[in-house]
């Protein structure tokens, strides 16, 4: 794996698309200071994943874009690409395949960082991990800056430590170590919540179950209260029934009550109004002598002020008289105070006046020769502008003719190396042919295409498949478990059966019985029960019948004729032998079959249904007849039994029914249980072999899917690589014609400045001699205008001050002459208010006579009058006092029928609460979803109401003893309960993935610390090697600070040679510098990396040191590509490469490339 090229557009100084080839592994990038050569290795670094501006040397990731120069725009966008040769496969993975890969990282200003791999959109995180291992990386020993060593070799042992992990490896160990980690952080998490749940439900369950059963009883204690409700509900009903009725017959004895009332309110209503006719009469005579009294008090009131405001008139003019005669005297002598200093203030105006005509003539004088200076300056200034314009234009001509044409030249330079680019870059794409290869990508792609269709078709049917068997194994797993307990269930009751059964046979059988059976050859002996057949339903009257017959044996009692010795105590034996049934129904014996040496005992027994069927048979039965029902009941003419229930003779025939029955039942389930197990076994067989072909299947899905997936990207690839050569052919043949006309506008644009600037030169010499005679010229002009702008200063001054003295006295006098005539106006208008006041004061003594006599007689009207309306008012009283008492008598009336009214209100809002309470009966009883009929009839006589309602009471207290209860809880446990057990199975699944990443952990660990050893050793070897190689002499080693190899520090013990210094910190620069090239040359031997950049790592070292630098690069040059910054010309010249980076414009760096070997051989011939 190597790097081919490195493609920059609109990064830093580099803002037209650059293309830098690296095609040997000895690349040296030369130029001169700040021309650009490190924006190349920042560059690299920052496609790689660099995400601190501050190793850019920036502030900000926007940094990194073109900011525009002087004569450039800013651009928008940077963009970087690498492109590597992987046809080694170094990088394996999906791009194993890959002949070439490339990596690409676009940023805009707006803040948005892209990244590219093989033209696809990626993560940042899917770059790094491309090179993890492989010694690349934004912060990795493969990129050496100026500074970088010198932190190398200063860095701390834990930050070294990070080179030597590189090298080994171990990076994406280290990697899967932390996201390992973090899984099984986040599983303790999990696990912690797990628990916590798990807690929780156990609590919570605990509690569900006790309210469940409480939600069991509080629904008993519930229907039980509804019931009692409801039975309350209608006795409330009656009650309410009956008060409705009472109140009827309230509301009619009212209702003749308020008639009554109401007639005698309207007699006396008619009494009113009469009274009230004759108020209004009185009224009217009241209001005239009232109005006749009100005229004759208004005339004498009128008098009265008349005479009052006569008086008042009279005091104001003497008292305004007396104010107008003062204020004339006042007024006379402000006129005559300032009439005199009227008469100074003229004569200071005389004075002034002659000096103030003598200052205005000198101005004048002044401004007269001031204007003649002025004139002959500006005649000056206007010779000498004219002048340095024309002078100007010859100087300015030749400034820029020169730099016209400099410019001119350096734009025709870069247009030919531009044209030679594009020539060569234009031959380049020609020799290219991605046609045939962009068809075969396609054809390739489409069958890989059609493949995945076709698997992941085979992959559906056999889920289905899958599914449909999973099913079949559910629904027979389903009837597997019923048939397992019905058969469980069968055993317990059959083994029950069977042990009573075994008991009865017992009974019958002994030790000295079956020995004297034995003696008689009577071994064939079996139990009675067991040869008695009885219908269905007969079972009980036949267990009656044959009693303690039951536990007897049935045998050929033949074999007996012979018998030597007495039966033993117990024994009881029937003749076997089988007797036909009876044909008559009415009998026992239709319906049991028993031996024939027991059929005397059934011969006669009738049967019926029940008791009372036997007693009503019992009289008609004879001698030797009898009846049993079907219970058990046997009755005869002269006895009656019953079945004893603690009888052990009970049961014995039904038992043996009944355990037939079972162990049939017994039979079929288990012939259908064995044959379910049978197909659930081949149900599973089905469902493991079907599992194992979608596994397979699957796989070979997932790897045709996987090479879908490299061909679509190798076609798109390949595709993208195809319209980008297309688009930049386009682009370049373009670019060749435009460059075309541009070099044939800049060699005219040179011819025209060559002409311009020699005509230029020959009129800047001409004009040197007329420029000291208009300067002397001007100079004089501008002293004599300095002088007379002087002079006109002073003129001025003093002008301006005598002007301002003249302008005061002429204001002091105005203002004297406005004050005179105000004050002389002020005194003829006393003059005539005094004149007015005069005539308006009386001439009579006692004008107001005849008023007084005229009000006398008025205040004597007035007093016949009032003894009048006195009269009147009086009678208007007692009308009013009638009045009064006949509407009392009709309010009480009124207040009667009303107080009848208010009851009857009453008696009618109490029957319609009636209703409405018997109303809210019937909604209760419907909300009770009861019928109010059935709960009369299921009331018993008597029912009260109270005690009803004690006995809801009781019910409600039983209810409210429960507490809150929740009636959700029976369906909430059972879903608790599945919950805990989905719950129990998580903690196990996870307590086992966590087990899982342990032991991962623990195998990184120890992979970790195997390599890292190795890589120490194997690097120390070849630091200690390539040391005395750099210095000529000397020792060096590394060496651990710690003991756990998984985060030992790594320190540097360097000594050149004749020096014995106790820290690497006491060497030189140059020392420091050879010390980290011998280490990290070192590193790369054991791991090189696919590249090597040194940015000029050789400044700090002599001549000597950079000859065995450029020596050892050119040895290690063999398995590493080296792309190197130097000045050095020892180092250039071990280059077999050299690109120049100029800056021709400024801002903007230019790429320039030189092949050594190519340059030599040109040279030789």
């Amino acid at each position: 794996m190597r790097l081919k090229s490195i493609s920059l557009s609109g990064f830093k100084s580099f803002v037209d698309p650059t293309k830098v080839t690296l095609p040997s592994n000895m690349c040296a990038v030369v130029g001169p200071n700040g021309c650009g050569k490190s924006n190349i290795i920042d560059a690299v670094r920052w496609v790689m994943g660099e995400s601190s501006a501050k190793t850019l040397r920036g502030e900000s990731m926007t940094d990194v874009i073109f900011n525009g120069t002087t004569h450039r725009q800013p651009v928008g966008q940077a963009s970087i690409e690498l492109l590597f040769d992987n046809s080694t496969g170094k990088v394996g993975g999906e791009f194993a395949a890959y002949s070439d890969i490339s990596v690409r990282r676009l940023v805009t200003r707006e803040g948005t960082s892209d990244y590219f791999l093989n033209g696809n959109k990626c993560r940042r995180r899917d770059i790094t991990d491309l090179f993890l291992g492989t010694g690349l990386g934004p912060r990795s020993y493969a990129i050496i800056e100026q500074g970088m060593i010198s932190r190398l070799i200063e860095s701390k042992p834990e930050d070294l430590r990070v080179y030597i992990e590189e090298a080994a490896g171990i990076s994406k160990y280290k990697e899967r170590r932390r996201e390992t980690e973090n899984r099984m952080q986040r599983t303790l998490d999990n696990l912690d919540r797990l628990t916590d749940l798990r807690e929780e439900l156990d609590r919570n369950l605990t509690h569900l179950k006790r309210q469940a059963q409480s939600a069991e009883r509080y629904a008993e204690y519930r229907k039980e209260e509804q019931d009692l409700k409801a039975q309350l509900l209608v006795l409330q009903r009656r009650v309410q029934s009956g008060v409705a009725e009472r109140a009827q017959r309230e509301i009619d004895d009212f209702a003749m009550q308020r008639e009554r009332h109401q007639s005698e309110a309207a007699a006396k209503a008619a009494e009113i109004e009469s009274i009230r006719q004759q108020i209004t009469d009185a009224n009217t005579t009241v209001s005239d002598l009232q109005g006749e009294f009100y005229a004759l008090g208004s005339d004498v009131s009128r008098i009265e002020q008349a005479i009052s405001f006569a008086k008042q008139r009279r005091d104001s003019l003497a008292k305004d008289l007396a104010q107008t005669l003062e204020g004339k005297q006042r007024e006379l002598g402000l006129v005559d105070s300032d009439s005199q200093r009227l008469t100074d203030l003229k004569e200071a105006l005389s004075s002034i006046e002659p000096t103030l005509v003598r200052e205005r003539e000198e101005v004048a004088r002044v401004d007269r020769a001031l204007a003649e200076a002025e004139k002959v300056a500006m005649t000056a200034d206007a010779d000498w502008d004219h002048f340095t314009q024309k002078a100007a234009l010859p100087r300015q001509q030749v400034q820029v003719q020169q730099g016209r044409k400099t410019n001119a030249e350096r734009n025709l330079s870069a247009i030919n190396e531009r044209k030679t680019r594009i020539n060569k870059e234009l031959a380049s794409l020609a020799e290219r042919d991605s046609d045939t290869e962009l068809e075969a990508s396609a054809s390739a792609l489409s069958d890989a295409q059609g493949a995945v269709s076709s698997r992941k078709l085979s992959l559906d049917s056999l889920k289905q498949a899958l599914y449909a068997i999973r099913g079949e194994l559910d629904t027979e797993r389903q009837q597997q478990d019923v048939l397992r307990r019905q058969l469980q269930a069968l055993t317990g009751q059959r083994a029950s059966l069977e042990a009573l059964q075994l008991d009865s046979k017992e009974m019958a059988s002994d030790d000295a019985v079956d020995a004297w059976l034995s003696a008689q050859a009577m071994t064939n002996s079996d139990p009675l029960v067991e040869a008695i057949s009885v219908d269905e339903g007969f079972e009980v009257a036949a267990d009656v019948i044959l009693g303690h017959w039951l536990h007897g044996m049935q045998s050929d009692l033949g074999a007996l004729d012979t018998a030597a010795t007495v039966p033993p105590t117990g024994l009881t034996l029937i003749d076997a032998g089988a007797t036909p049934r009876s044909s008559d129904p009415a009998l026992l014996a239709h319906y049991i079959d028993v031996p024939r040496g027991l059929e005397y005992l059934i011969s006669g027994v009738q049967v019926v249904d029940d008791w009372t069927a036997a007693l009503n048979a019992r009289s008609r039965l004879s001698s030797g007849e009898s009846v049993i029902s079907k219970d058990g009941i046997w009755v005869a003419k002269g006895w009656i039994r019953s079945r004893s229930q603690s009888d052990a003779e009970q049961g014995i025939i039904a038992r043996q029914a009944q355990l037939n029955s079972v162990i049939e039942e017994f039979d079929v389930v288990a012939a259908n249980l064995s044959a379910t197990d049978q197909r659930v076994e081949d149900l599973r067989s089905k469902r493991s072999e079907a599992e194992t072909t979608i596994d397979t299947e699957q796989e070979l899905f997932q790897g045709a899917q996987q090479a879908v997936s490299q061909l679509d990207a190798k076609h798109r690839a390949l595709a993208a690589s195809d319209e980008q050569q297309r688009n930049r052919a386009q682009q370049l043949r373009q670019d060749l014609s435009d460059t075309e006309i541009r070099s044939t506008e800049e060699q005219t644009v040179i011819e025209e400045a060559v002409k311009l600037l020699d005509r230029a030169a020959h009129e800047v010499a001409s004009d040197d001699d007329r420029r000291e005679i208009l300067e002397a010229a001007r100079s004089g002009a501008r002293d004599s205008v300095r002088q007379c702008r002087h002079a006109k200063q002073q003129a001025d001054v003093a002008l301006n001050r005598c002007e301002v003295r003249h302008k005061e006295l002429l204001t002091q006098r105005d203002a004297l002459l406005r004050s005179i005539e105000r004050a002389r106006e002020q005194v003829t208008s006393y003059e005539q208010r005094e004149t007015v006041i005069r005539g308006e004061m009386p001439a009579d003594d006692n004008p107001d006579l005849e008023a007084r006599k005229e009000l006398s007689d008025l205040l004597e009207k007035r007093l016949g009058v009032e003894a009048k309306l006195t009269q009147a008012r009086q009678s208007l009283s007692e009308l009013e006092t009638v009045l009064r008492d006949r509407e009392q008598a009709r309010m009480q009336a009124e207040q009667a029928a009303s107080g009848v009214q208010s009851k009857s209100e009453g008696a009618r809002l109490k029957l319609a609460e009636t209703g409405v309470r018997i109303e809210q009966i019937d909604a209760a009883l419907r909300d009770l979803e009861a019928d109010l009929d059935a709960v009369e009839m299921s009331l018993p006589e008597g029912a009260d109401e109270s005690e009803w309602q004690v006995r809801v009471d009781r019910v409600g207290a039983r209810i409210h003893r429960l507490g809150p209860i929740n009636l959700a809880a029976i369906d909430e446990t059972s879903r608790a309960e599945e919950r805990k057990h989905y719950l129990d199975a998580q903690d196990s699944d996870l307590r086992t993935a966590l087990e899982t990443l342990q032991n991962a952990i623990k195998k990184i660990d120890k992979e970790t610390r195997s390599r890292f050893k190795d890589t120490f050793d194997t690097v120390n070897a070849g630091f200690s090697e390539l040391f005395p190689k750099v210095f000529g002499g000397g020792t060096a080693s590394l060496e651990m600070t710690g003991d756990d190899l998984l985060d030992t520090g790594v320190s540097i013990m360097a000594r050149p040679p004749g020096k014995k210094n106790s820290t690497i910190h006491l060497l030189s620069g140059g020392e420091k510098a050879m010390t980290a090239i011998a280490l990290v040359f070192s590193i790369f031997q054991l791991n090189p990396a696919p590249f090597c950049m040194l940015d000029e790592v050789d400044a700090p070292l002599d001549d000597a040191n950079v000859g065995r630098y450029a020596r050892l690069v050119s040895e290690m040059s063999k398995k590493v590509q080296f792309v190197f910054i130097t000045h050095n010309k020892i180092t250039m010249e071990a280059a077999e490469q050299l690109m120049g980076v100029t800056m021709h414009e400024p801002g903007v760096s230019r790429l320039v490339t030189v092949d050594i070997e190519e340059a030599a051989r040109l040279a030789a011939s």
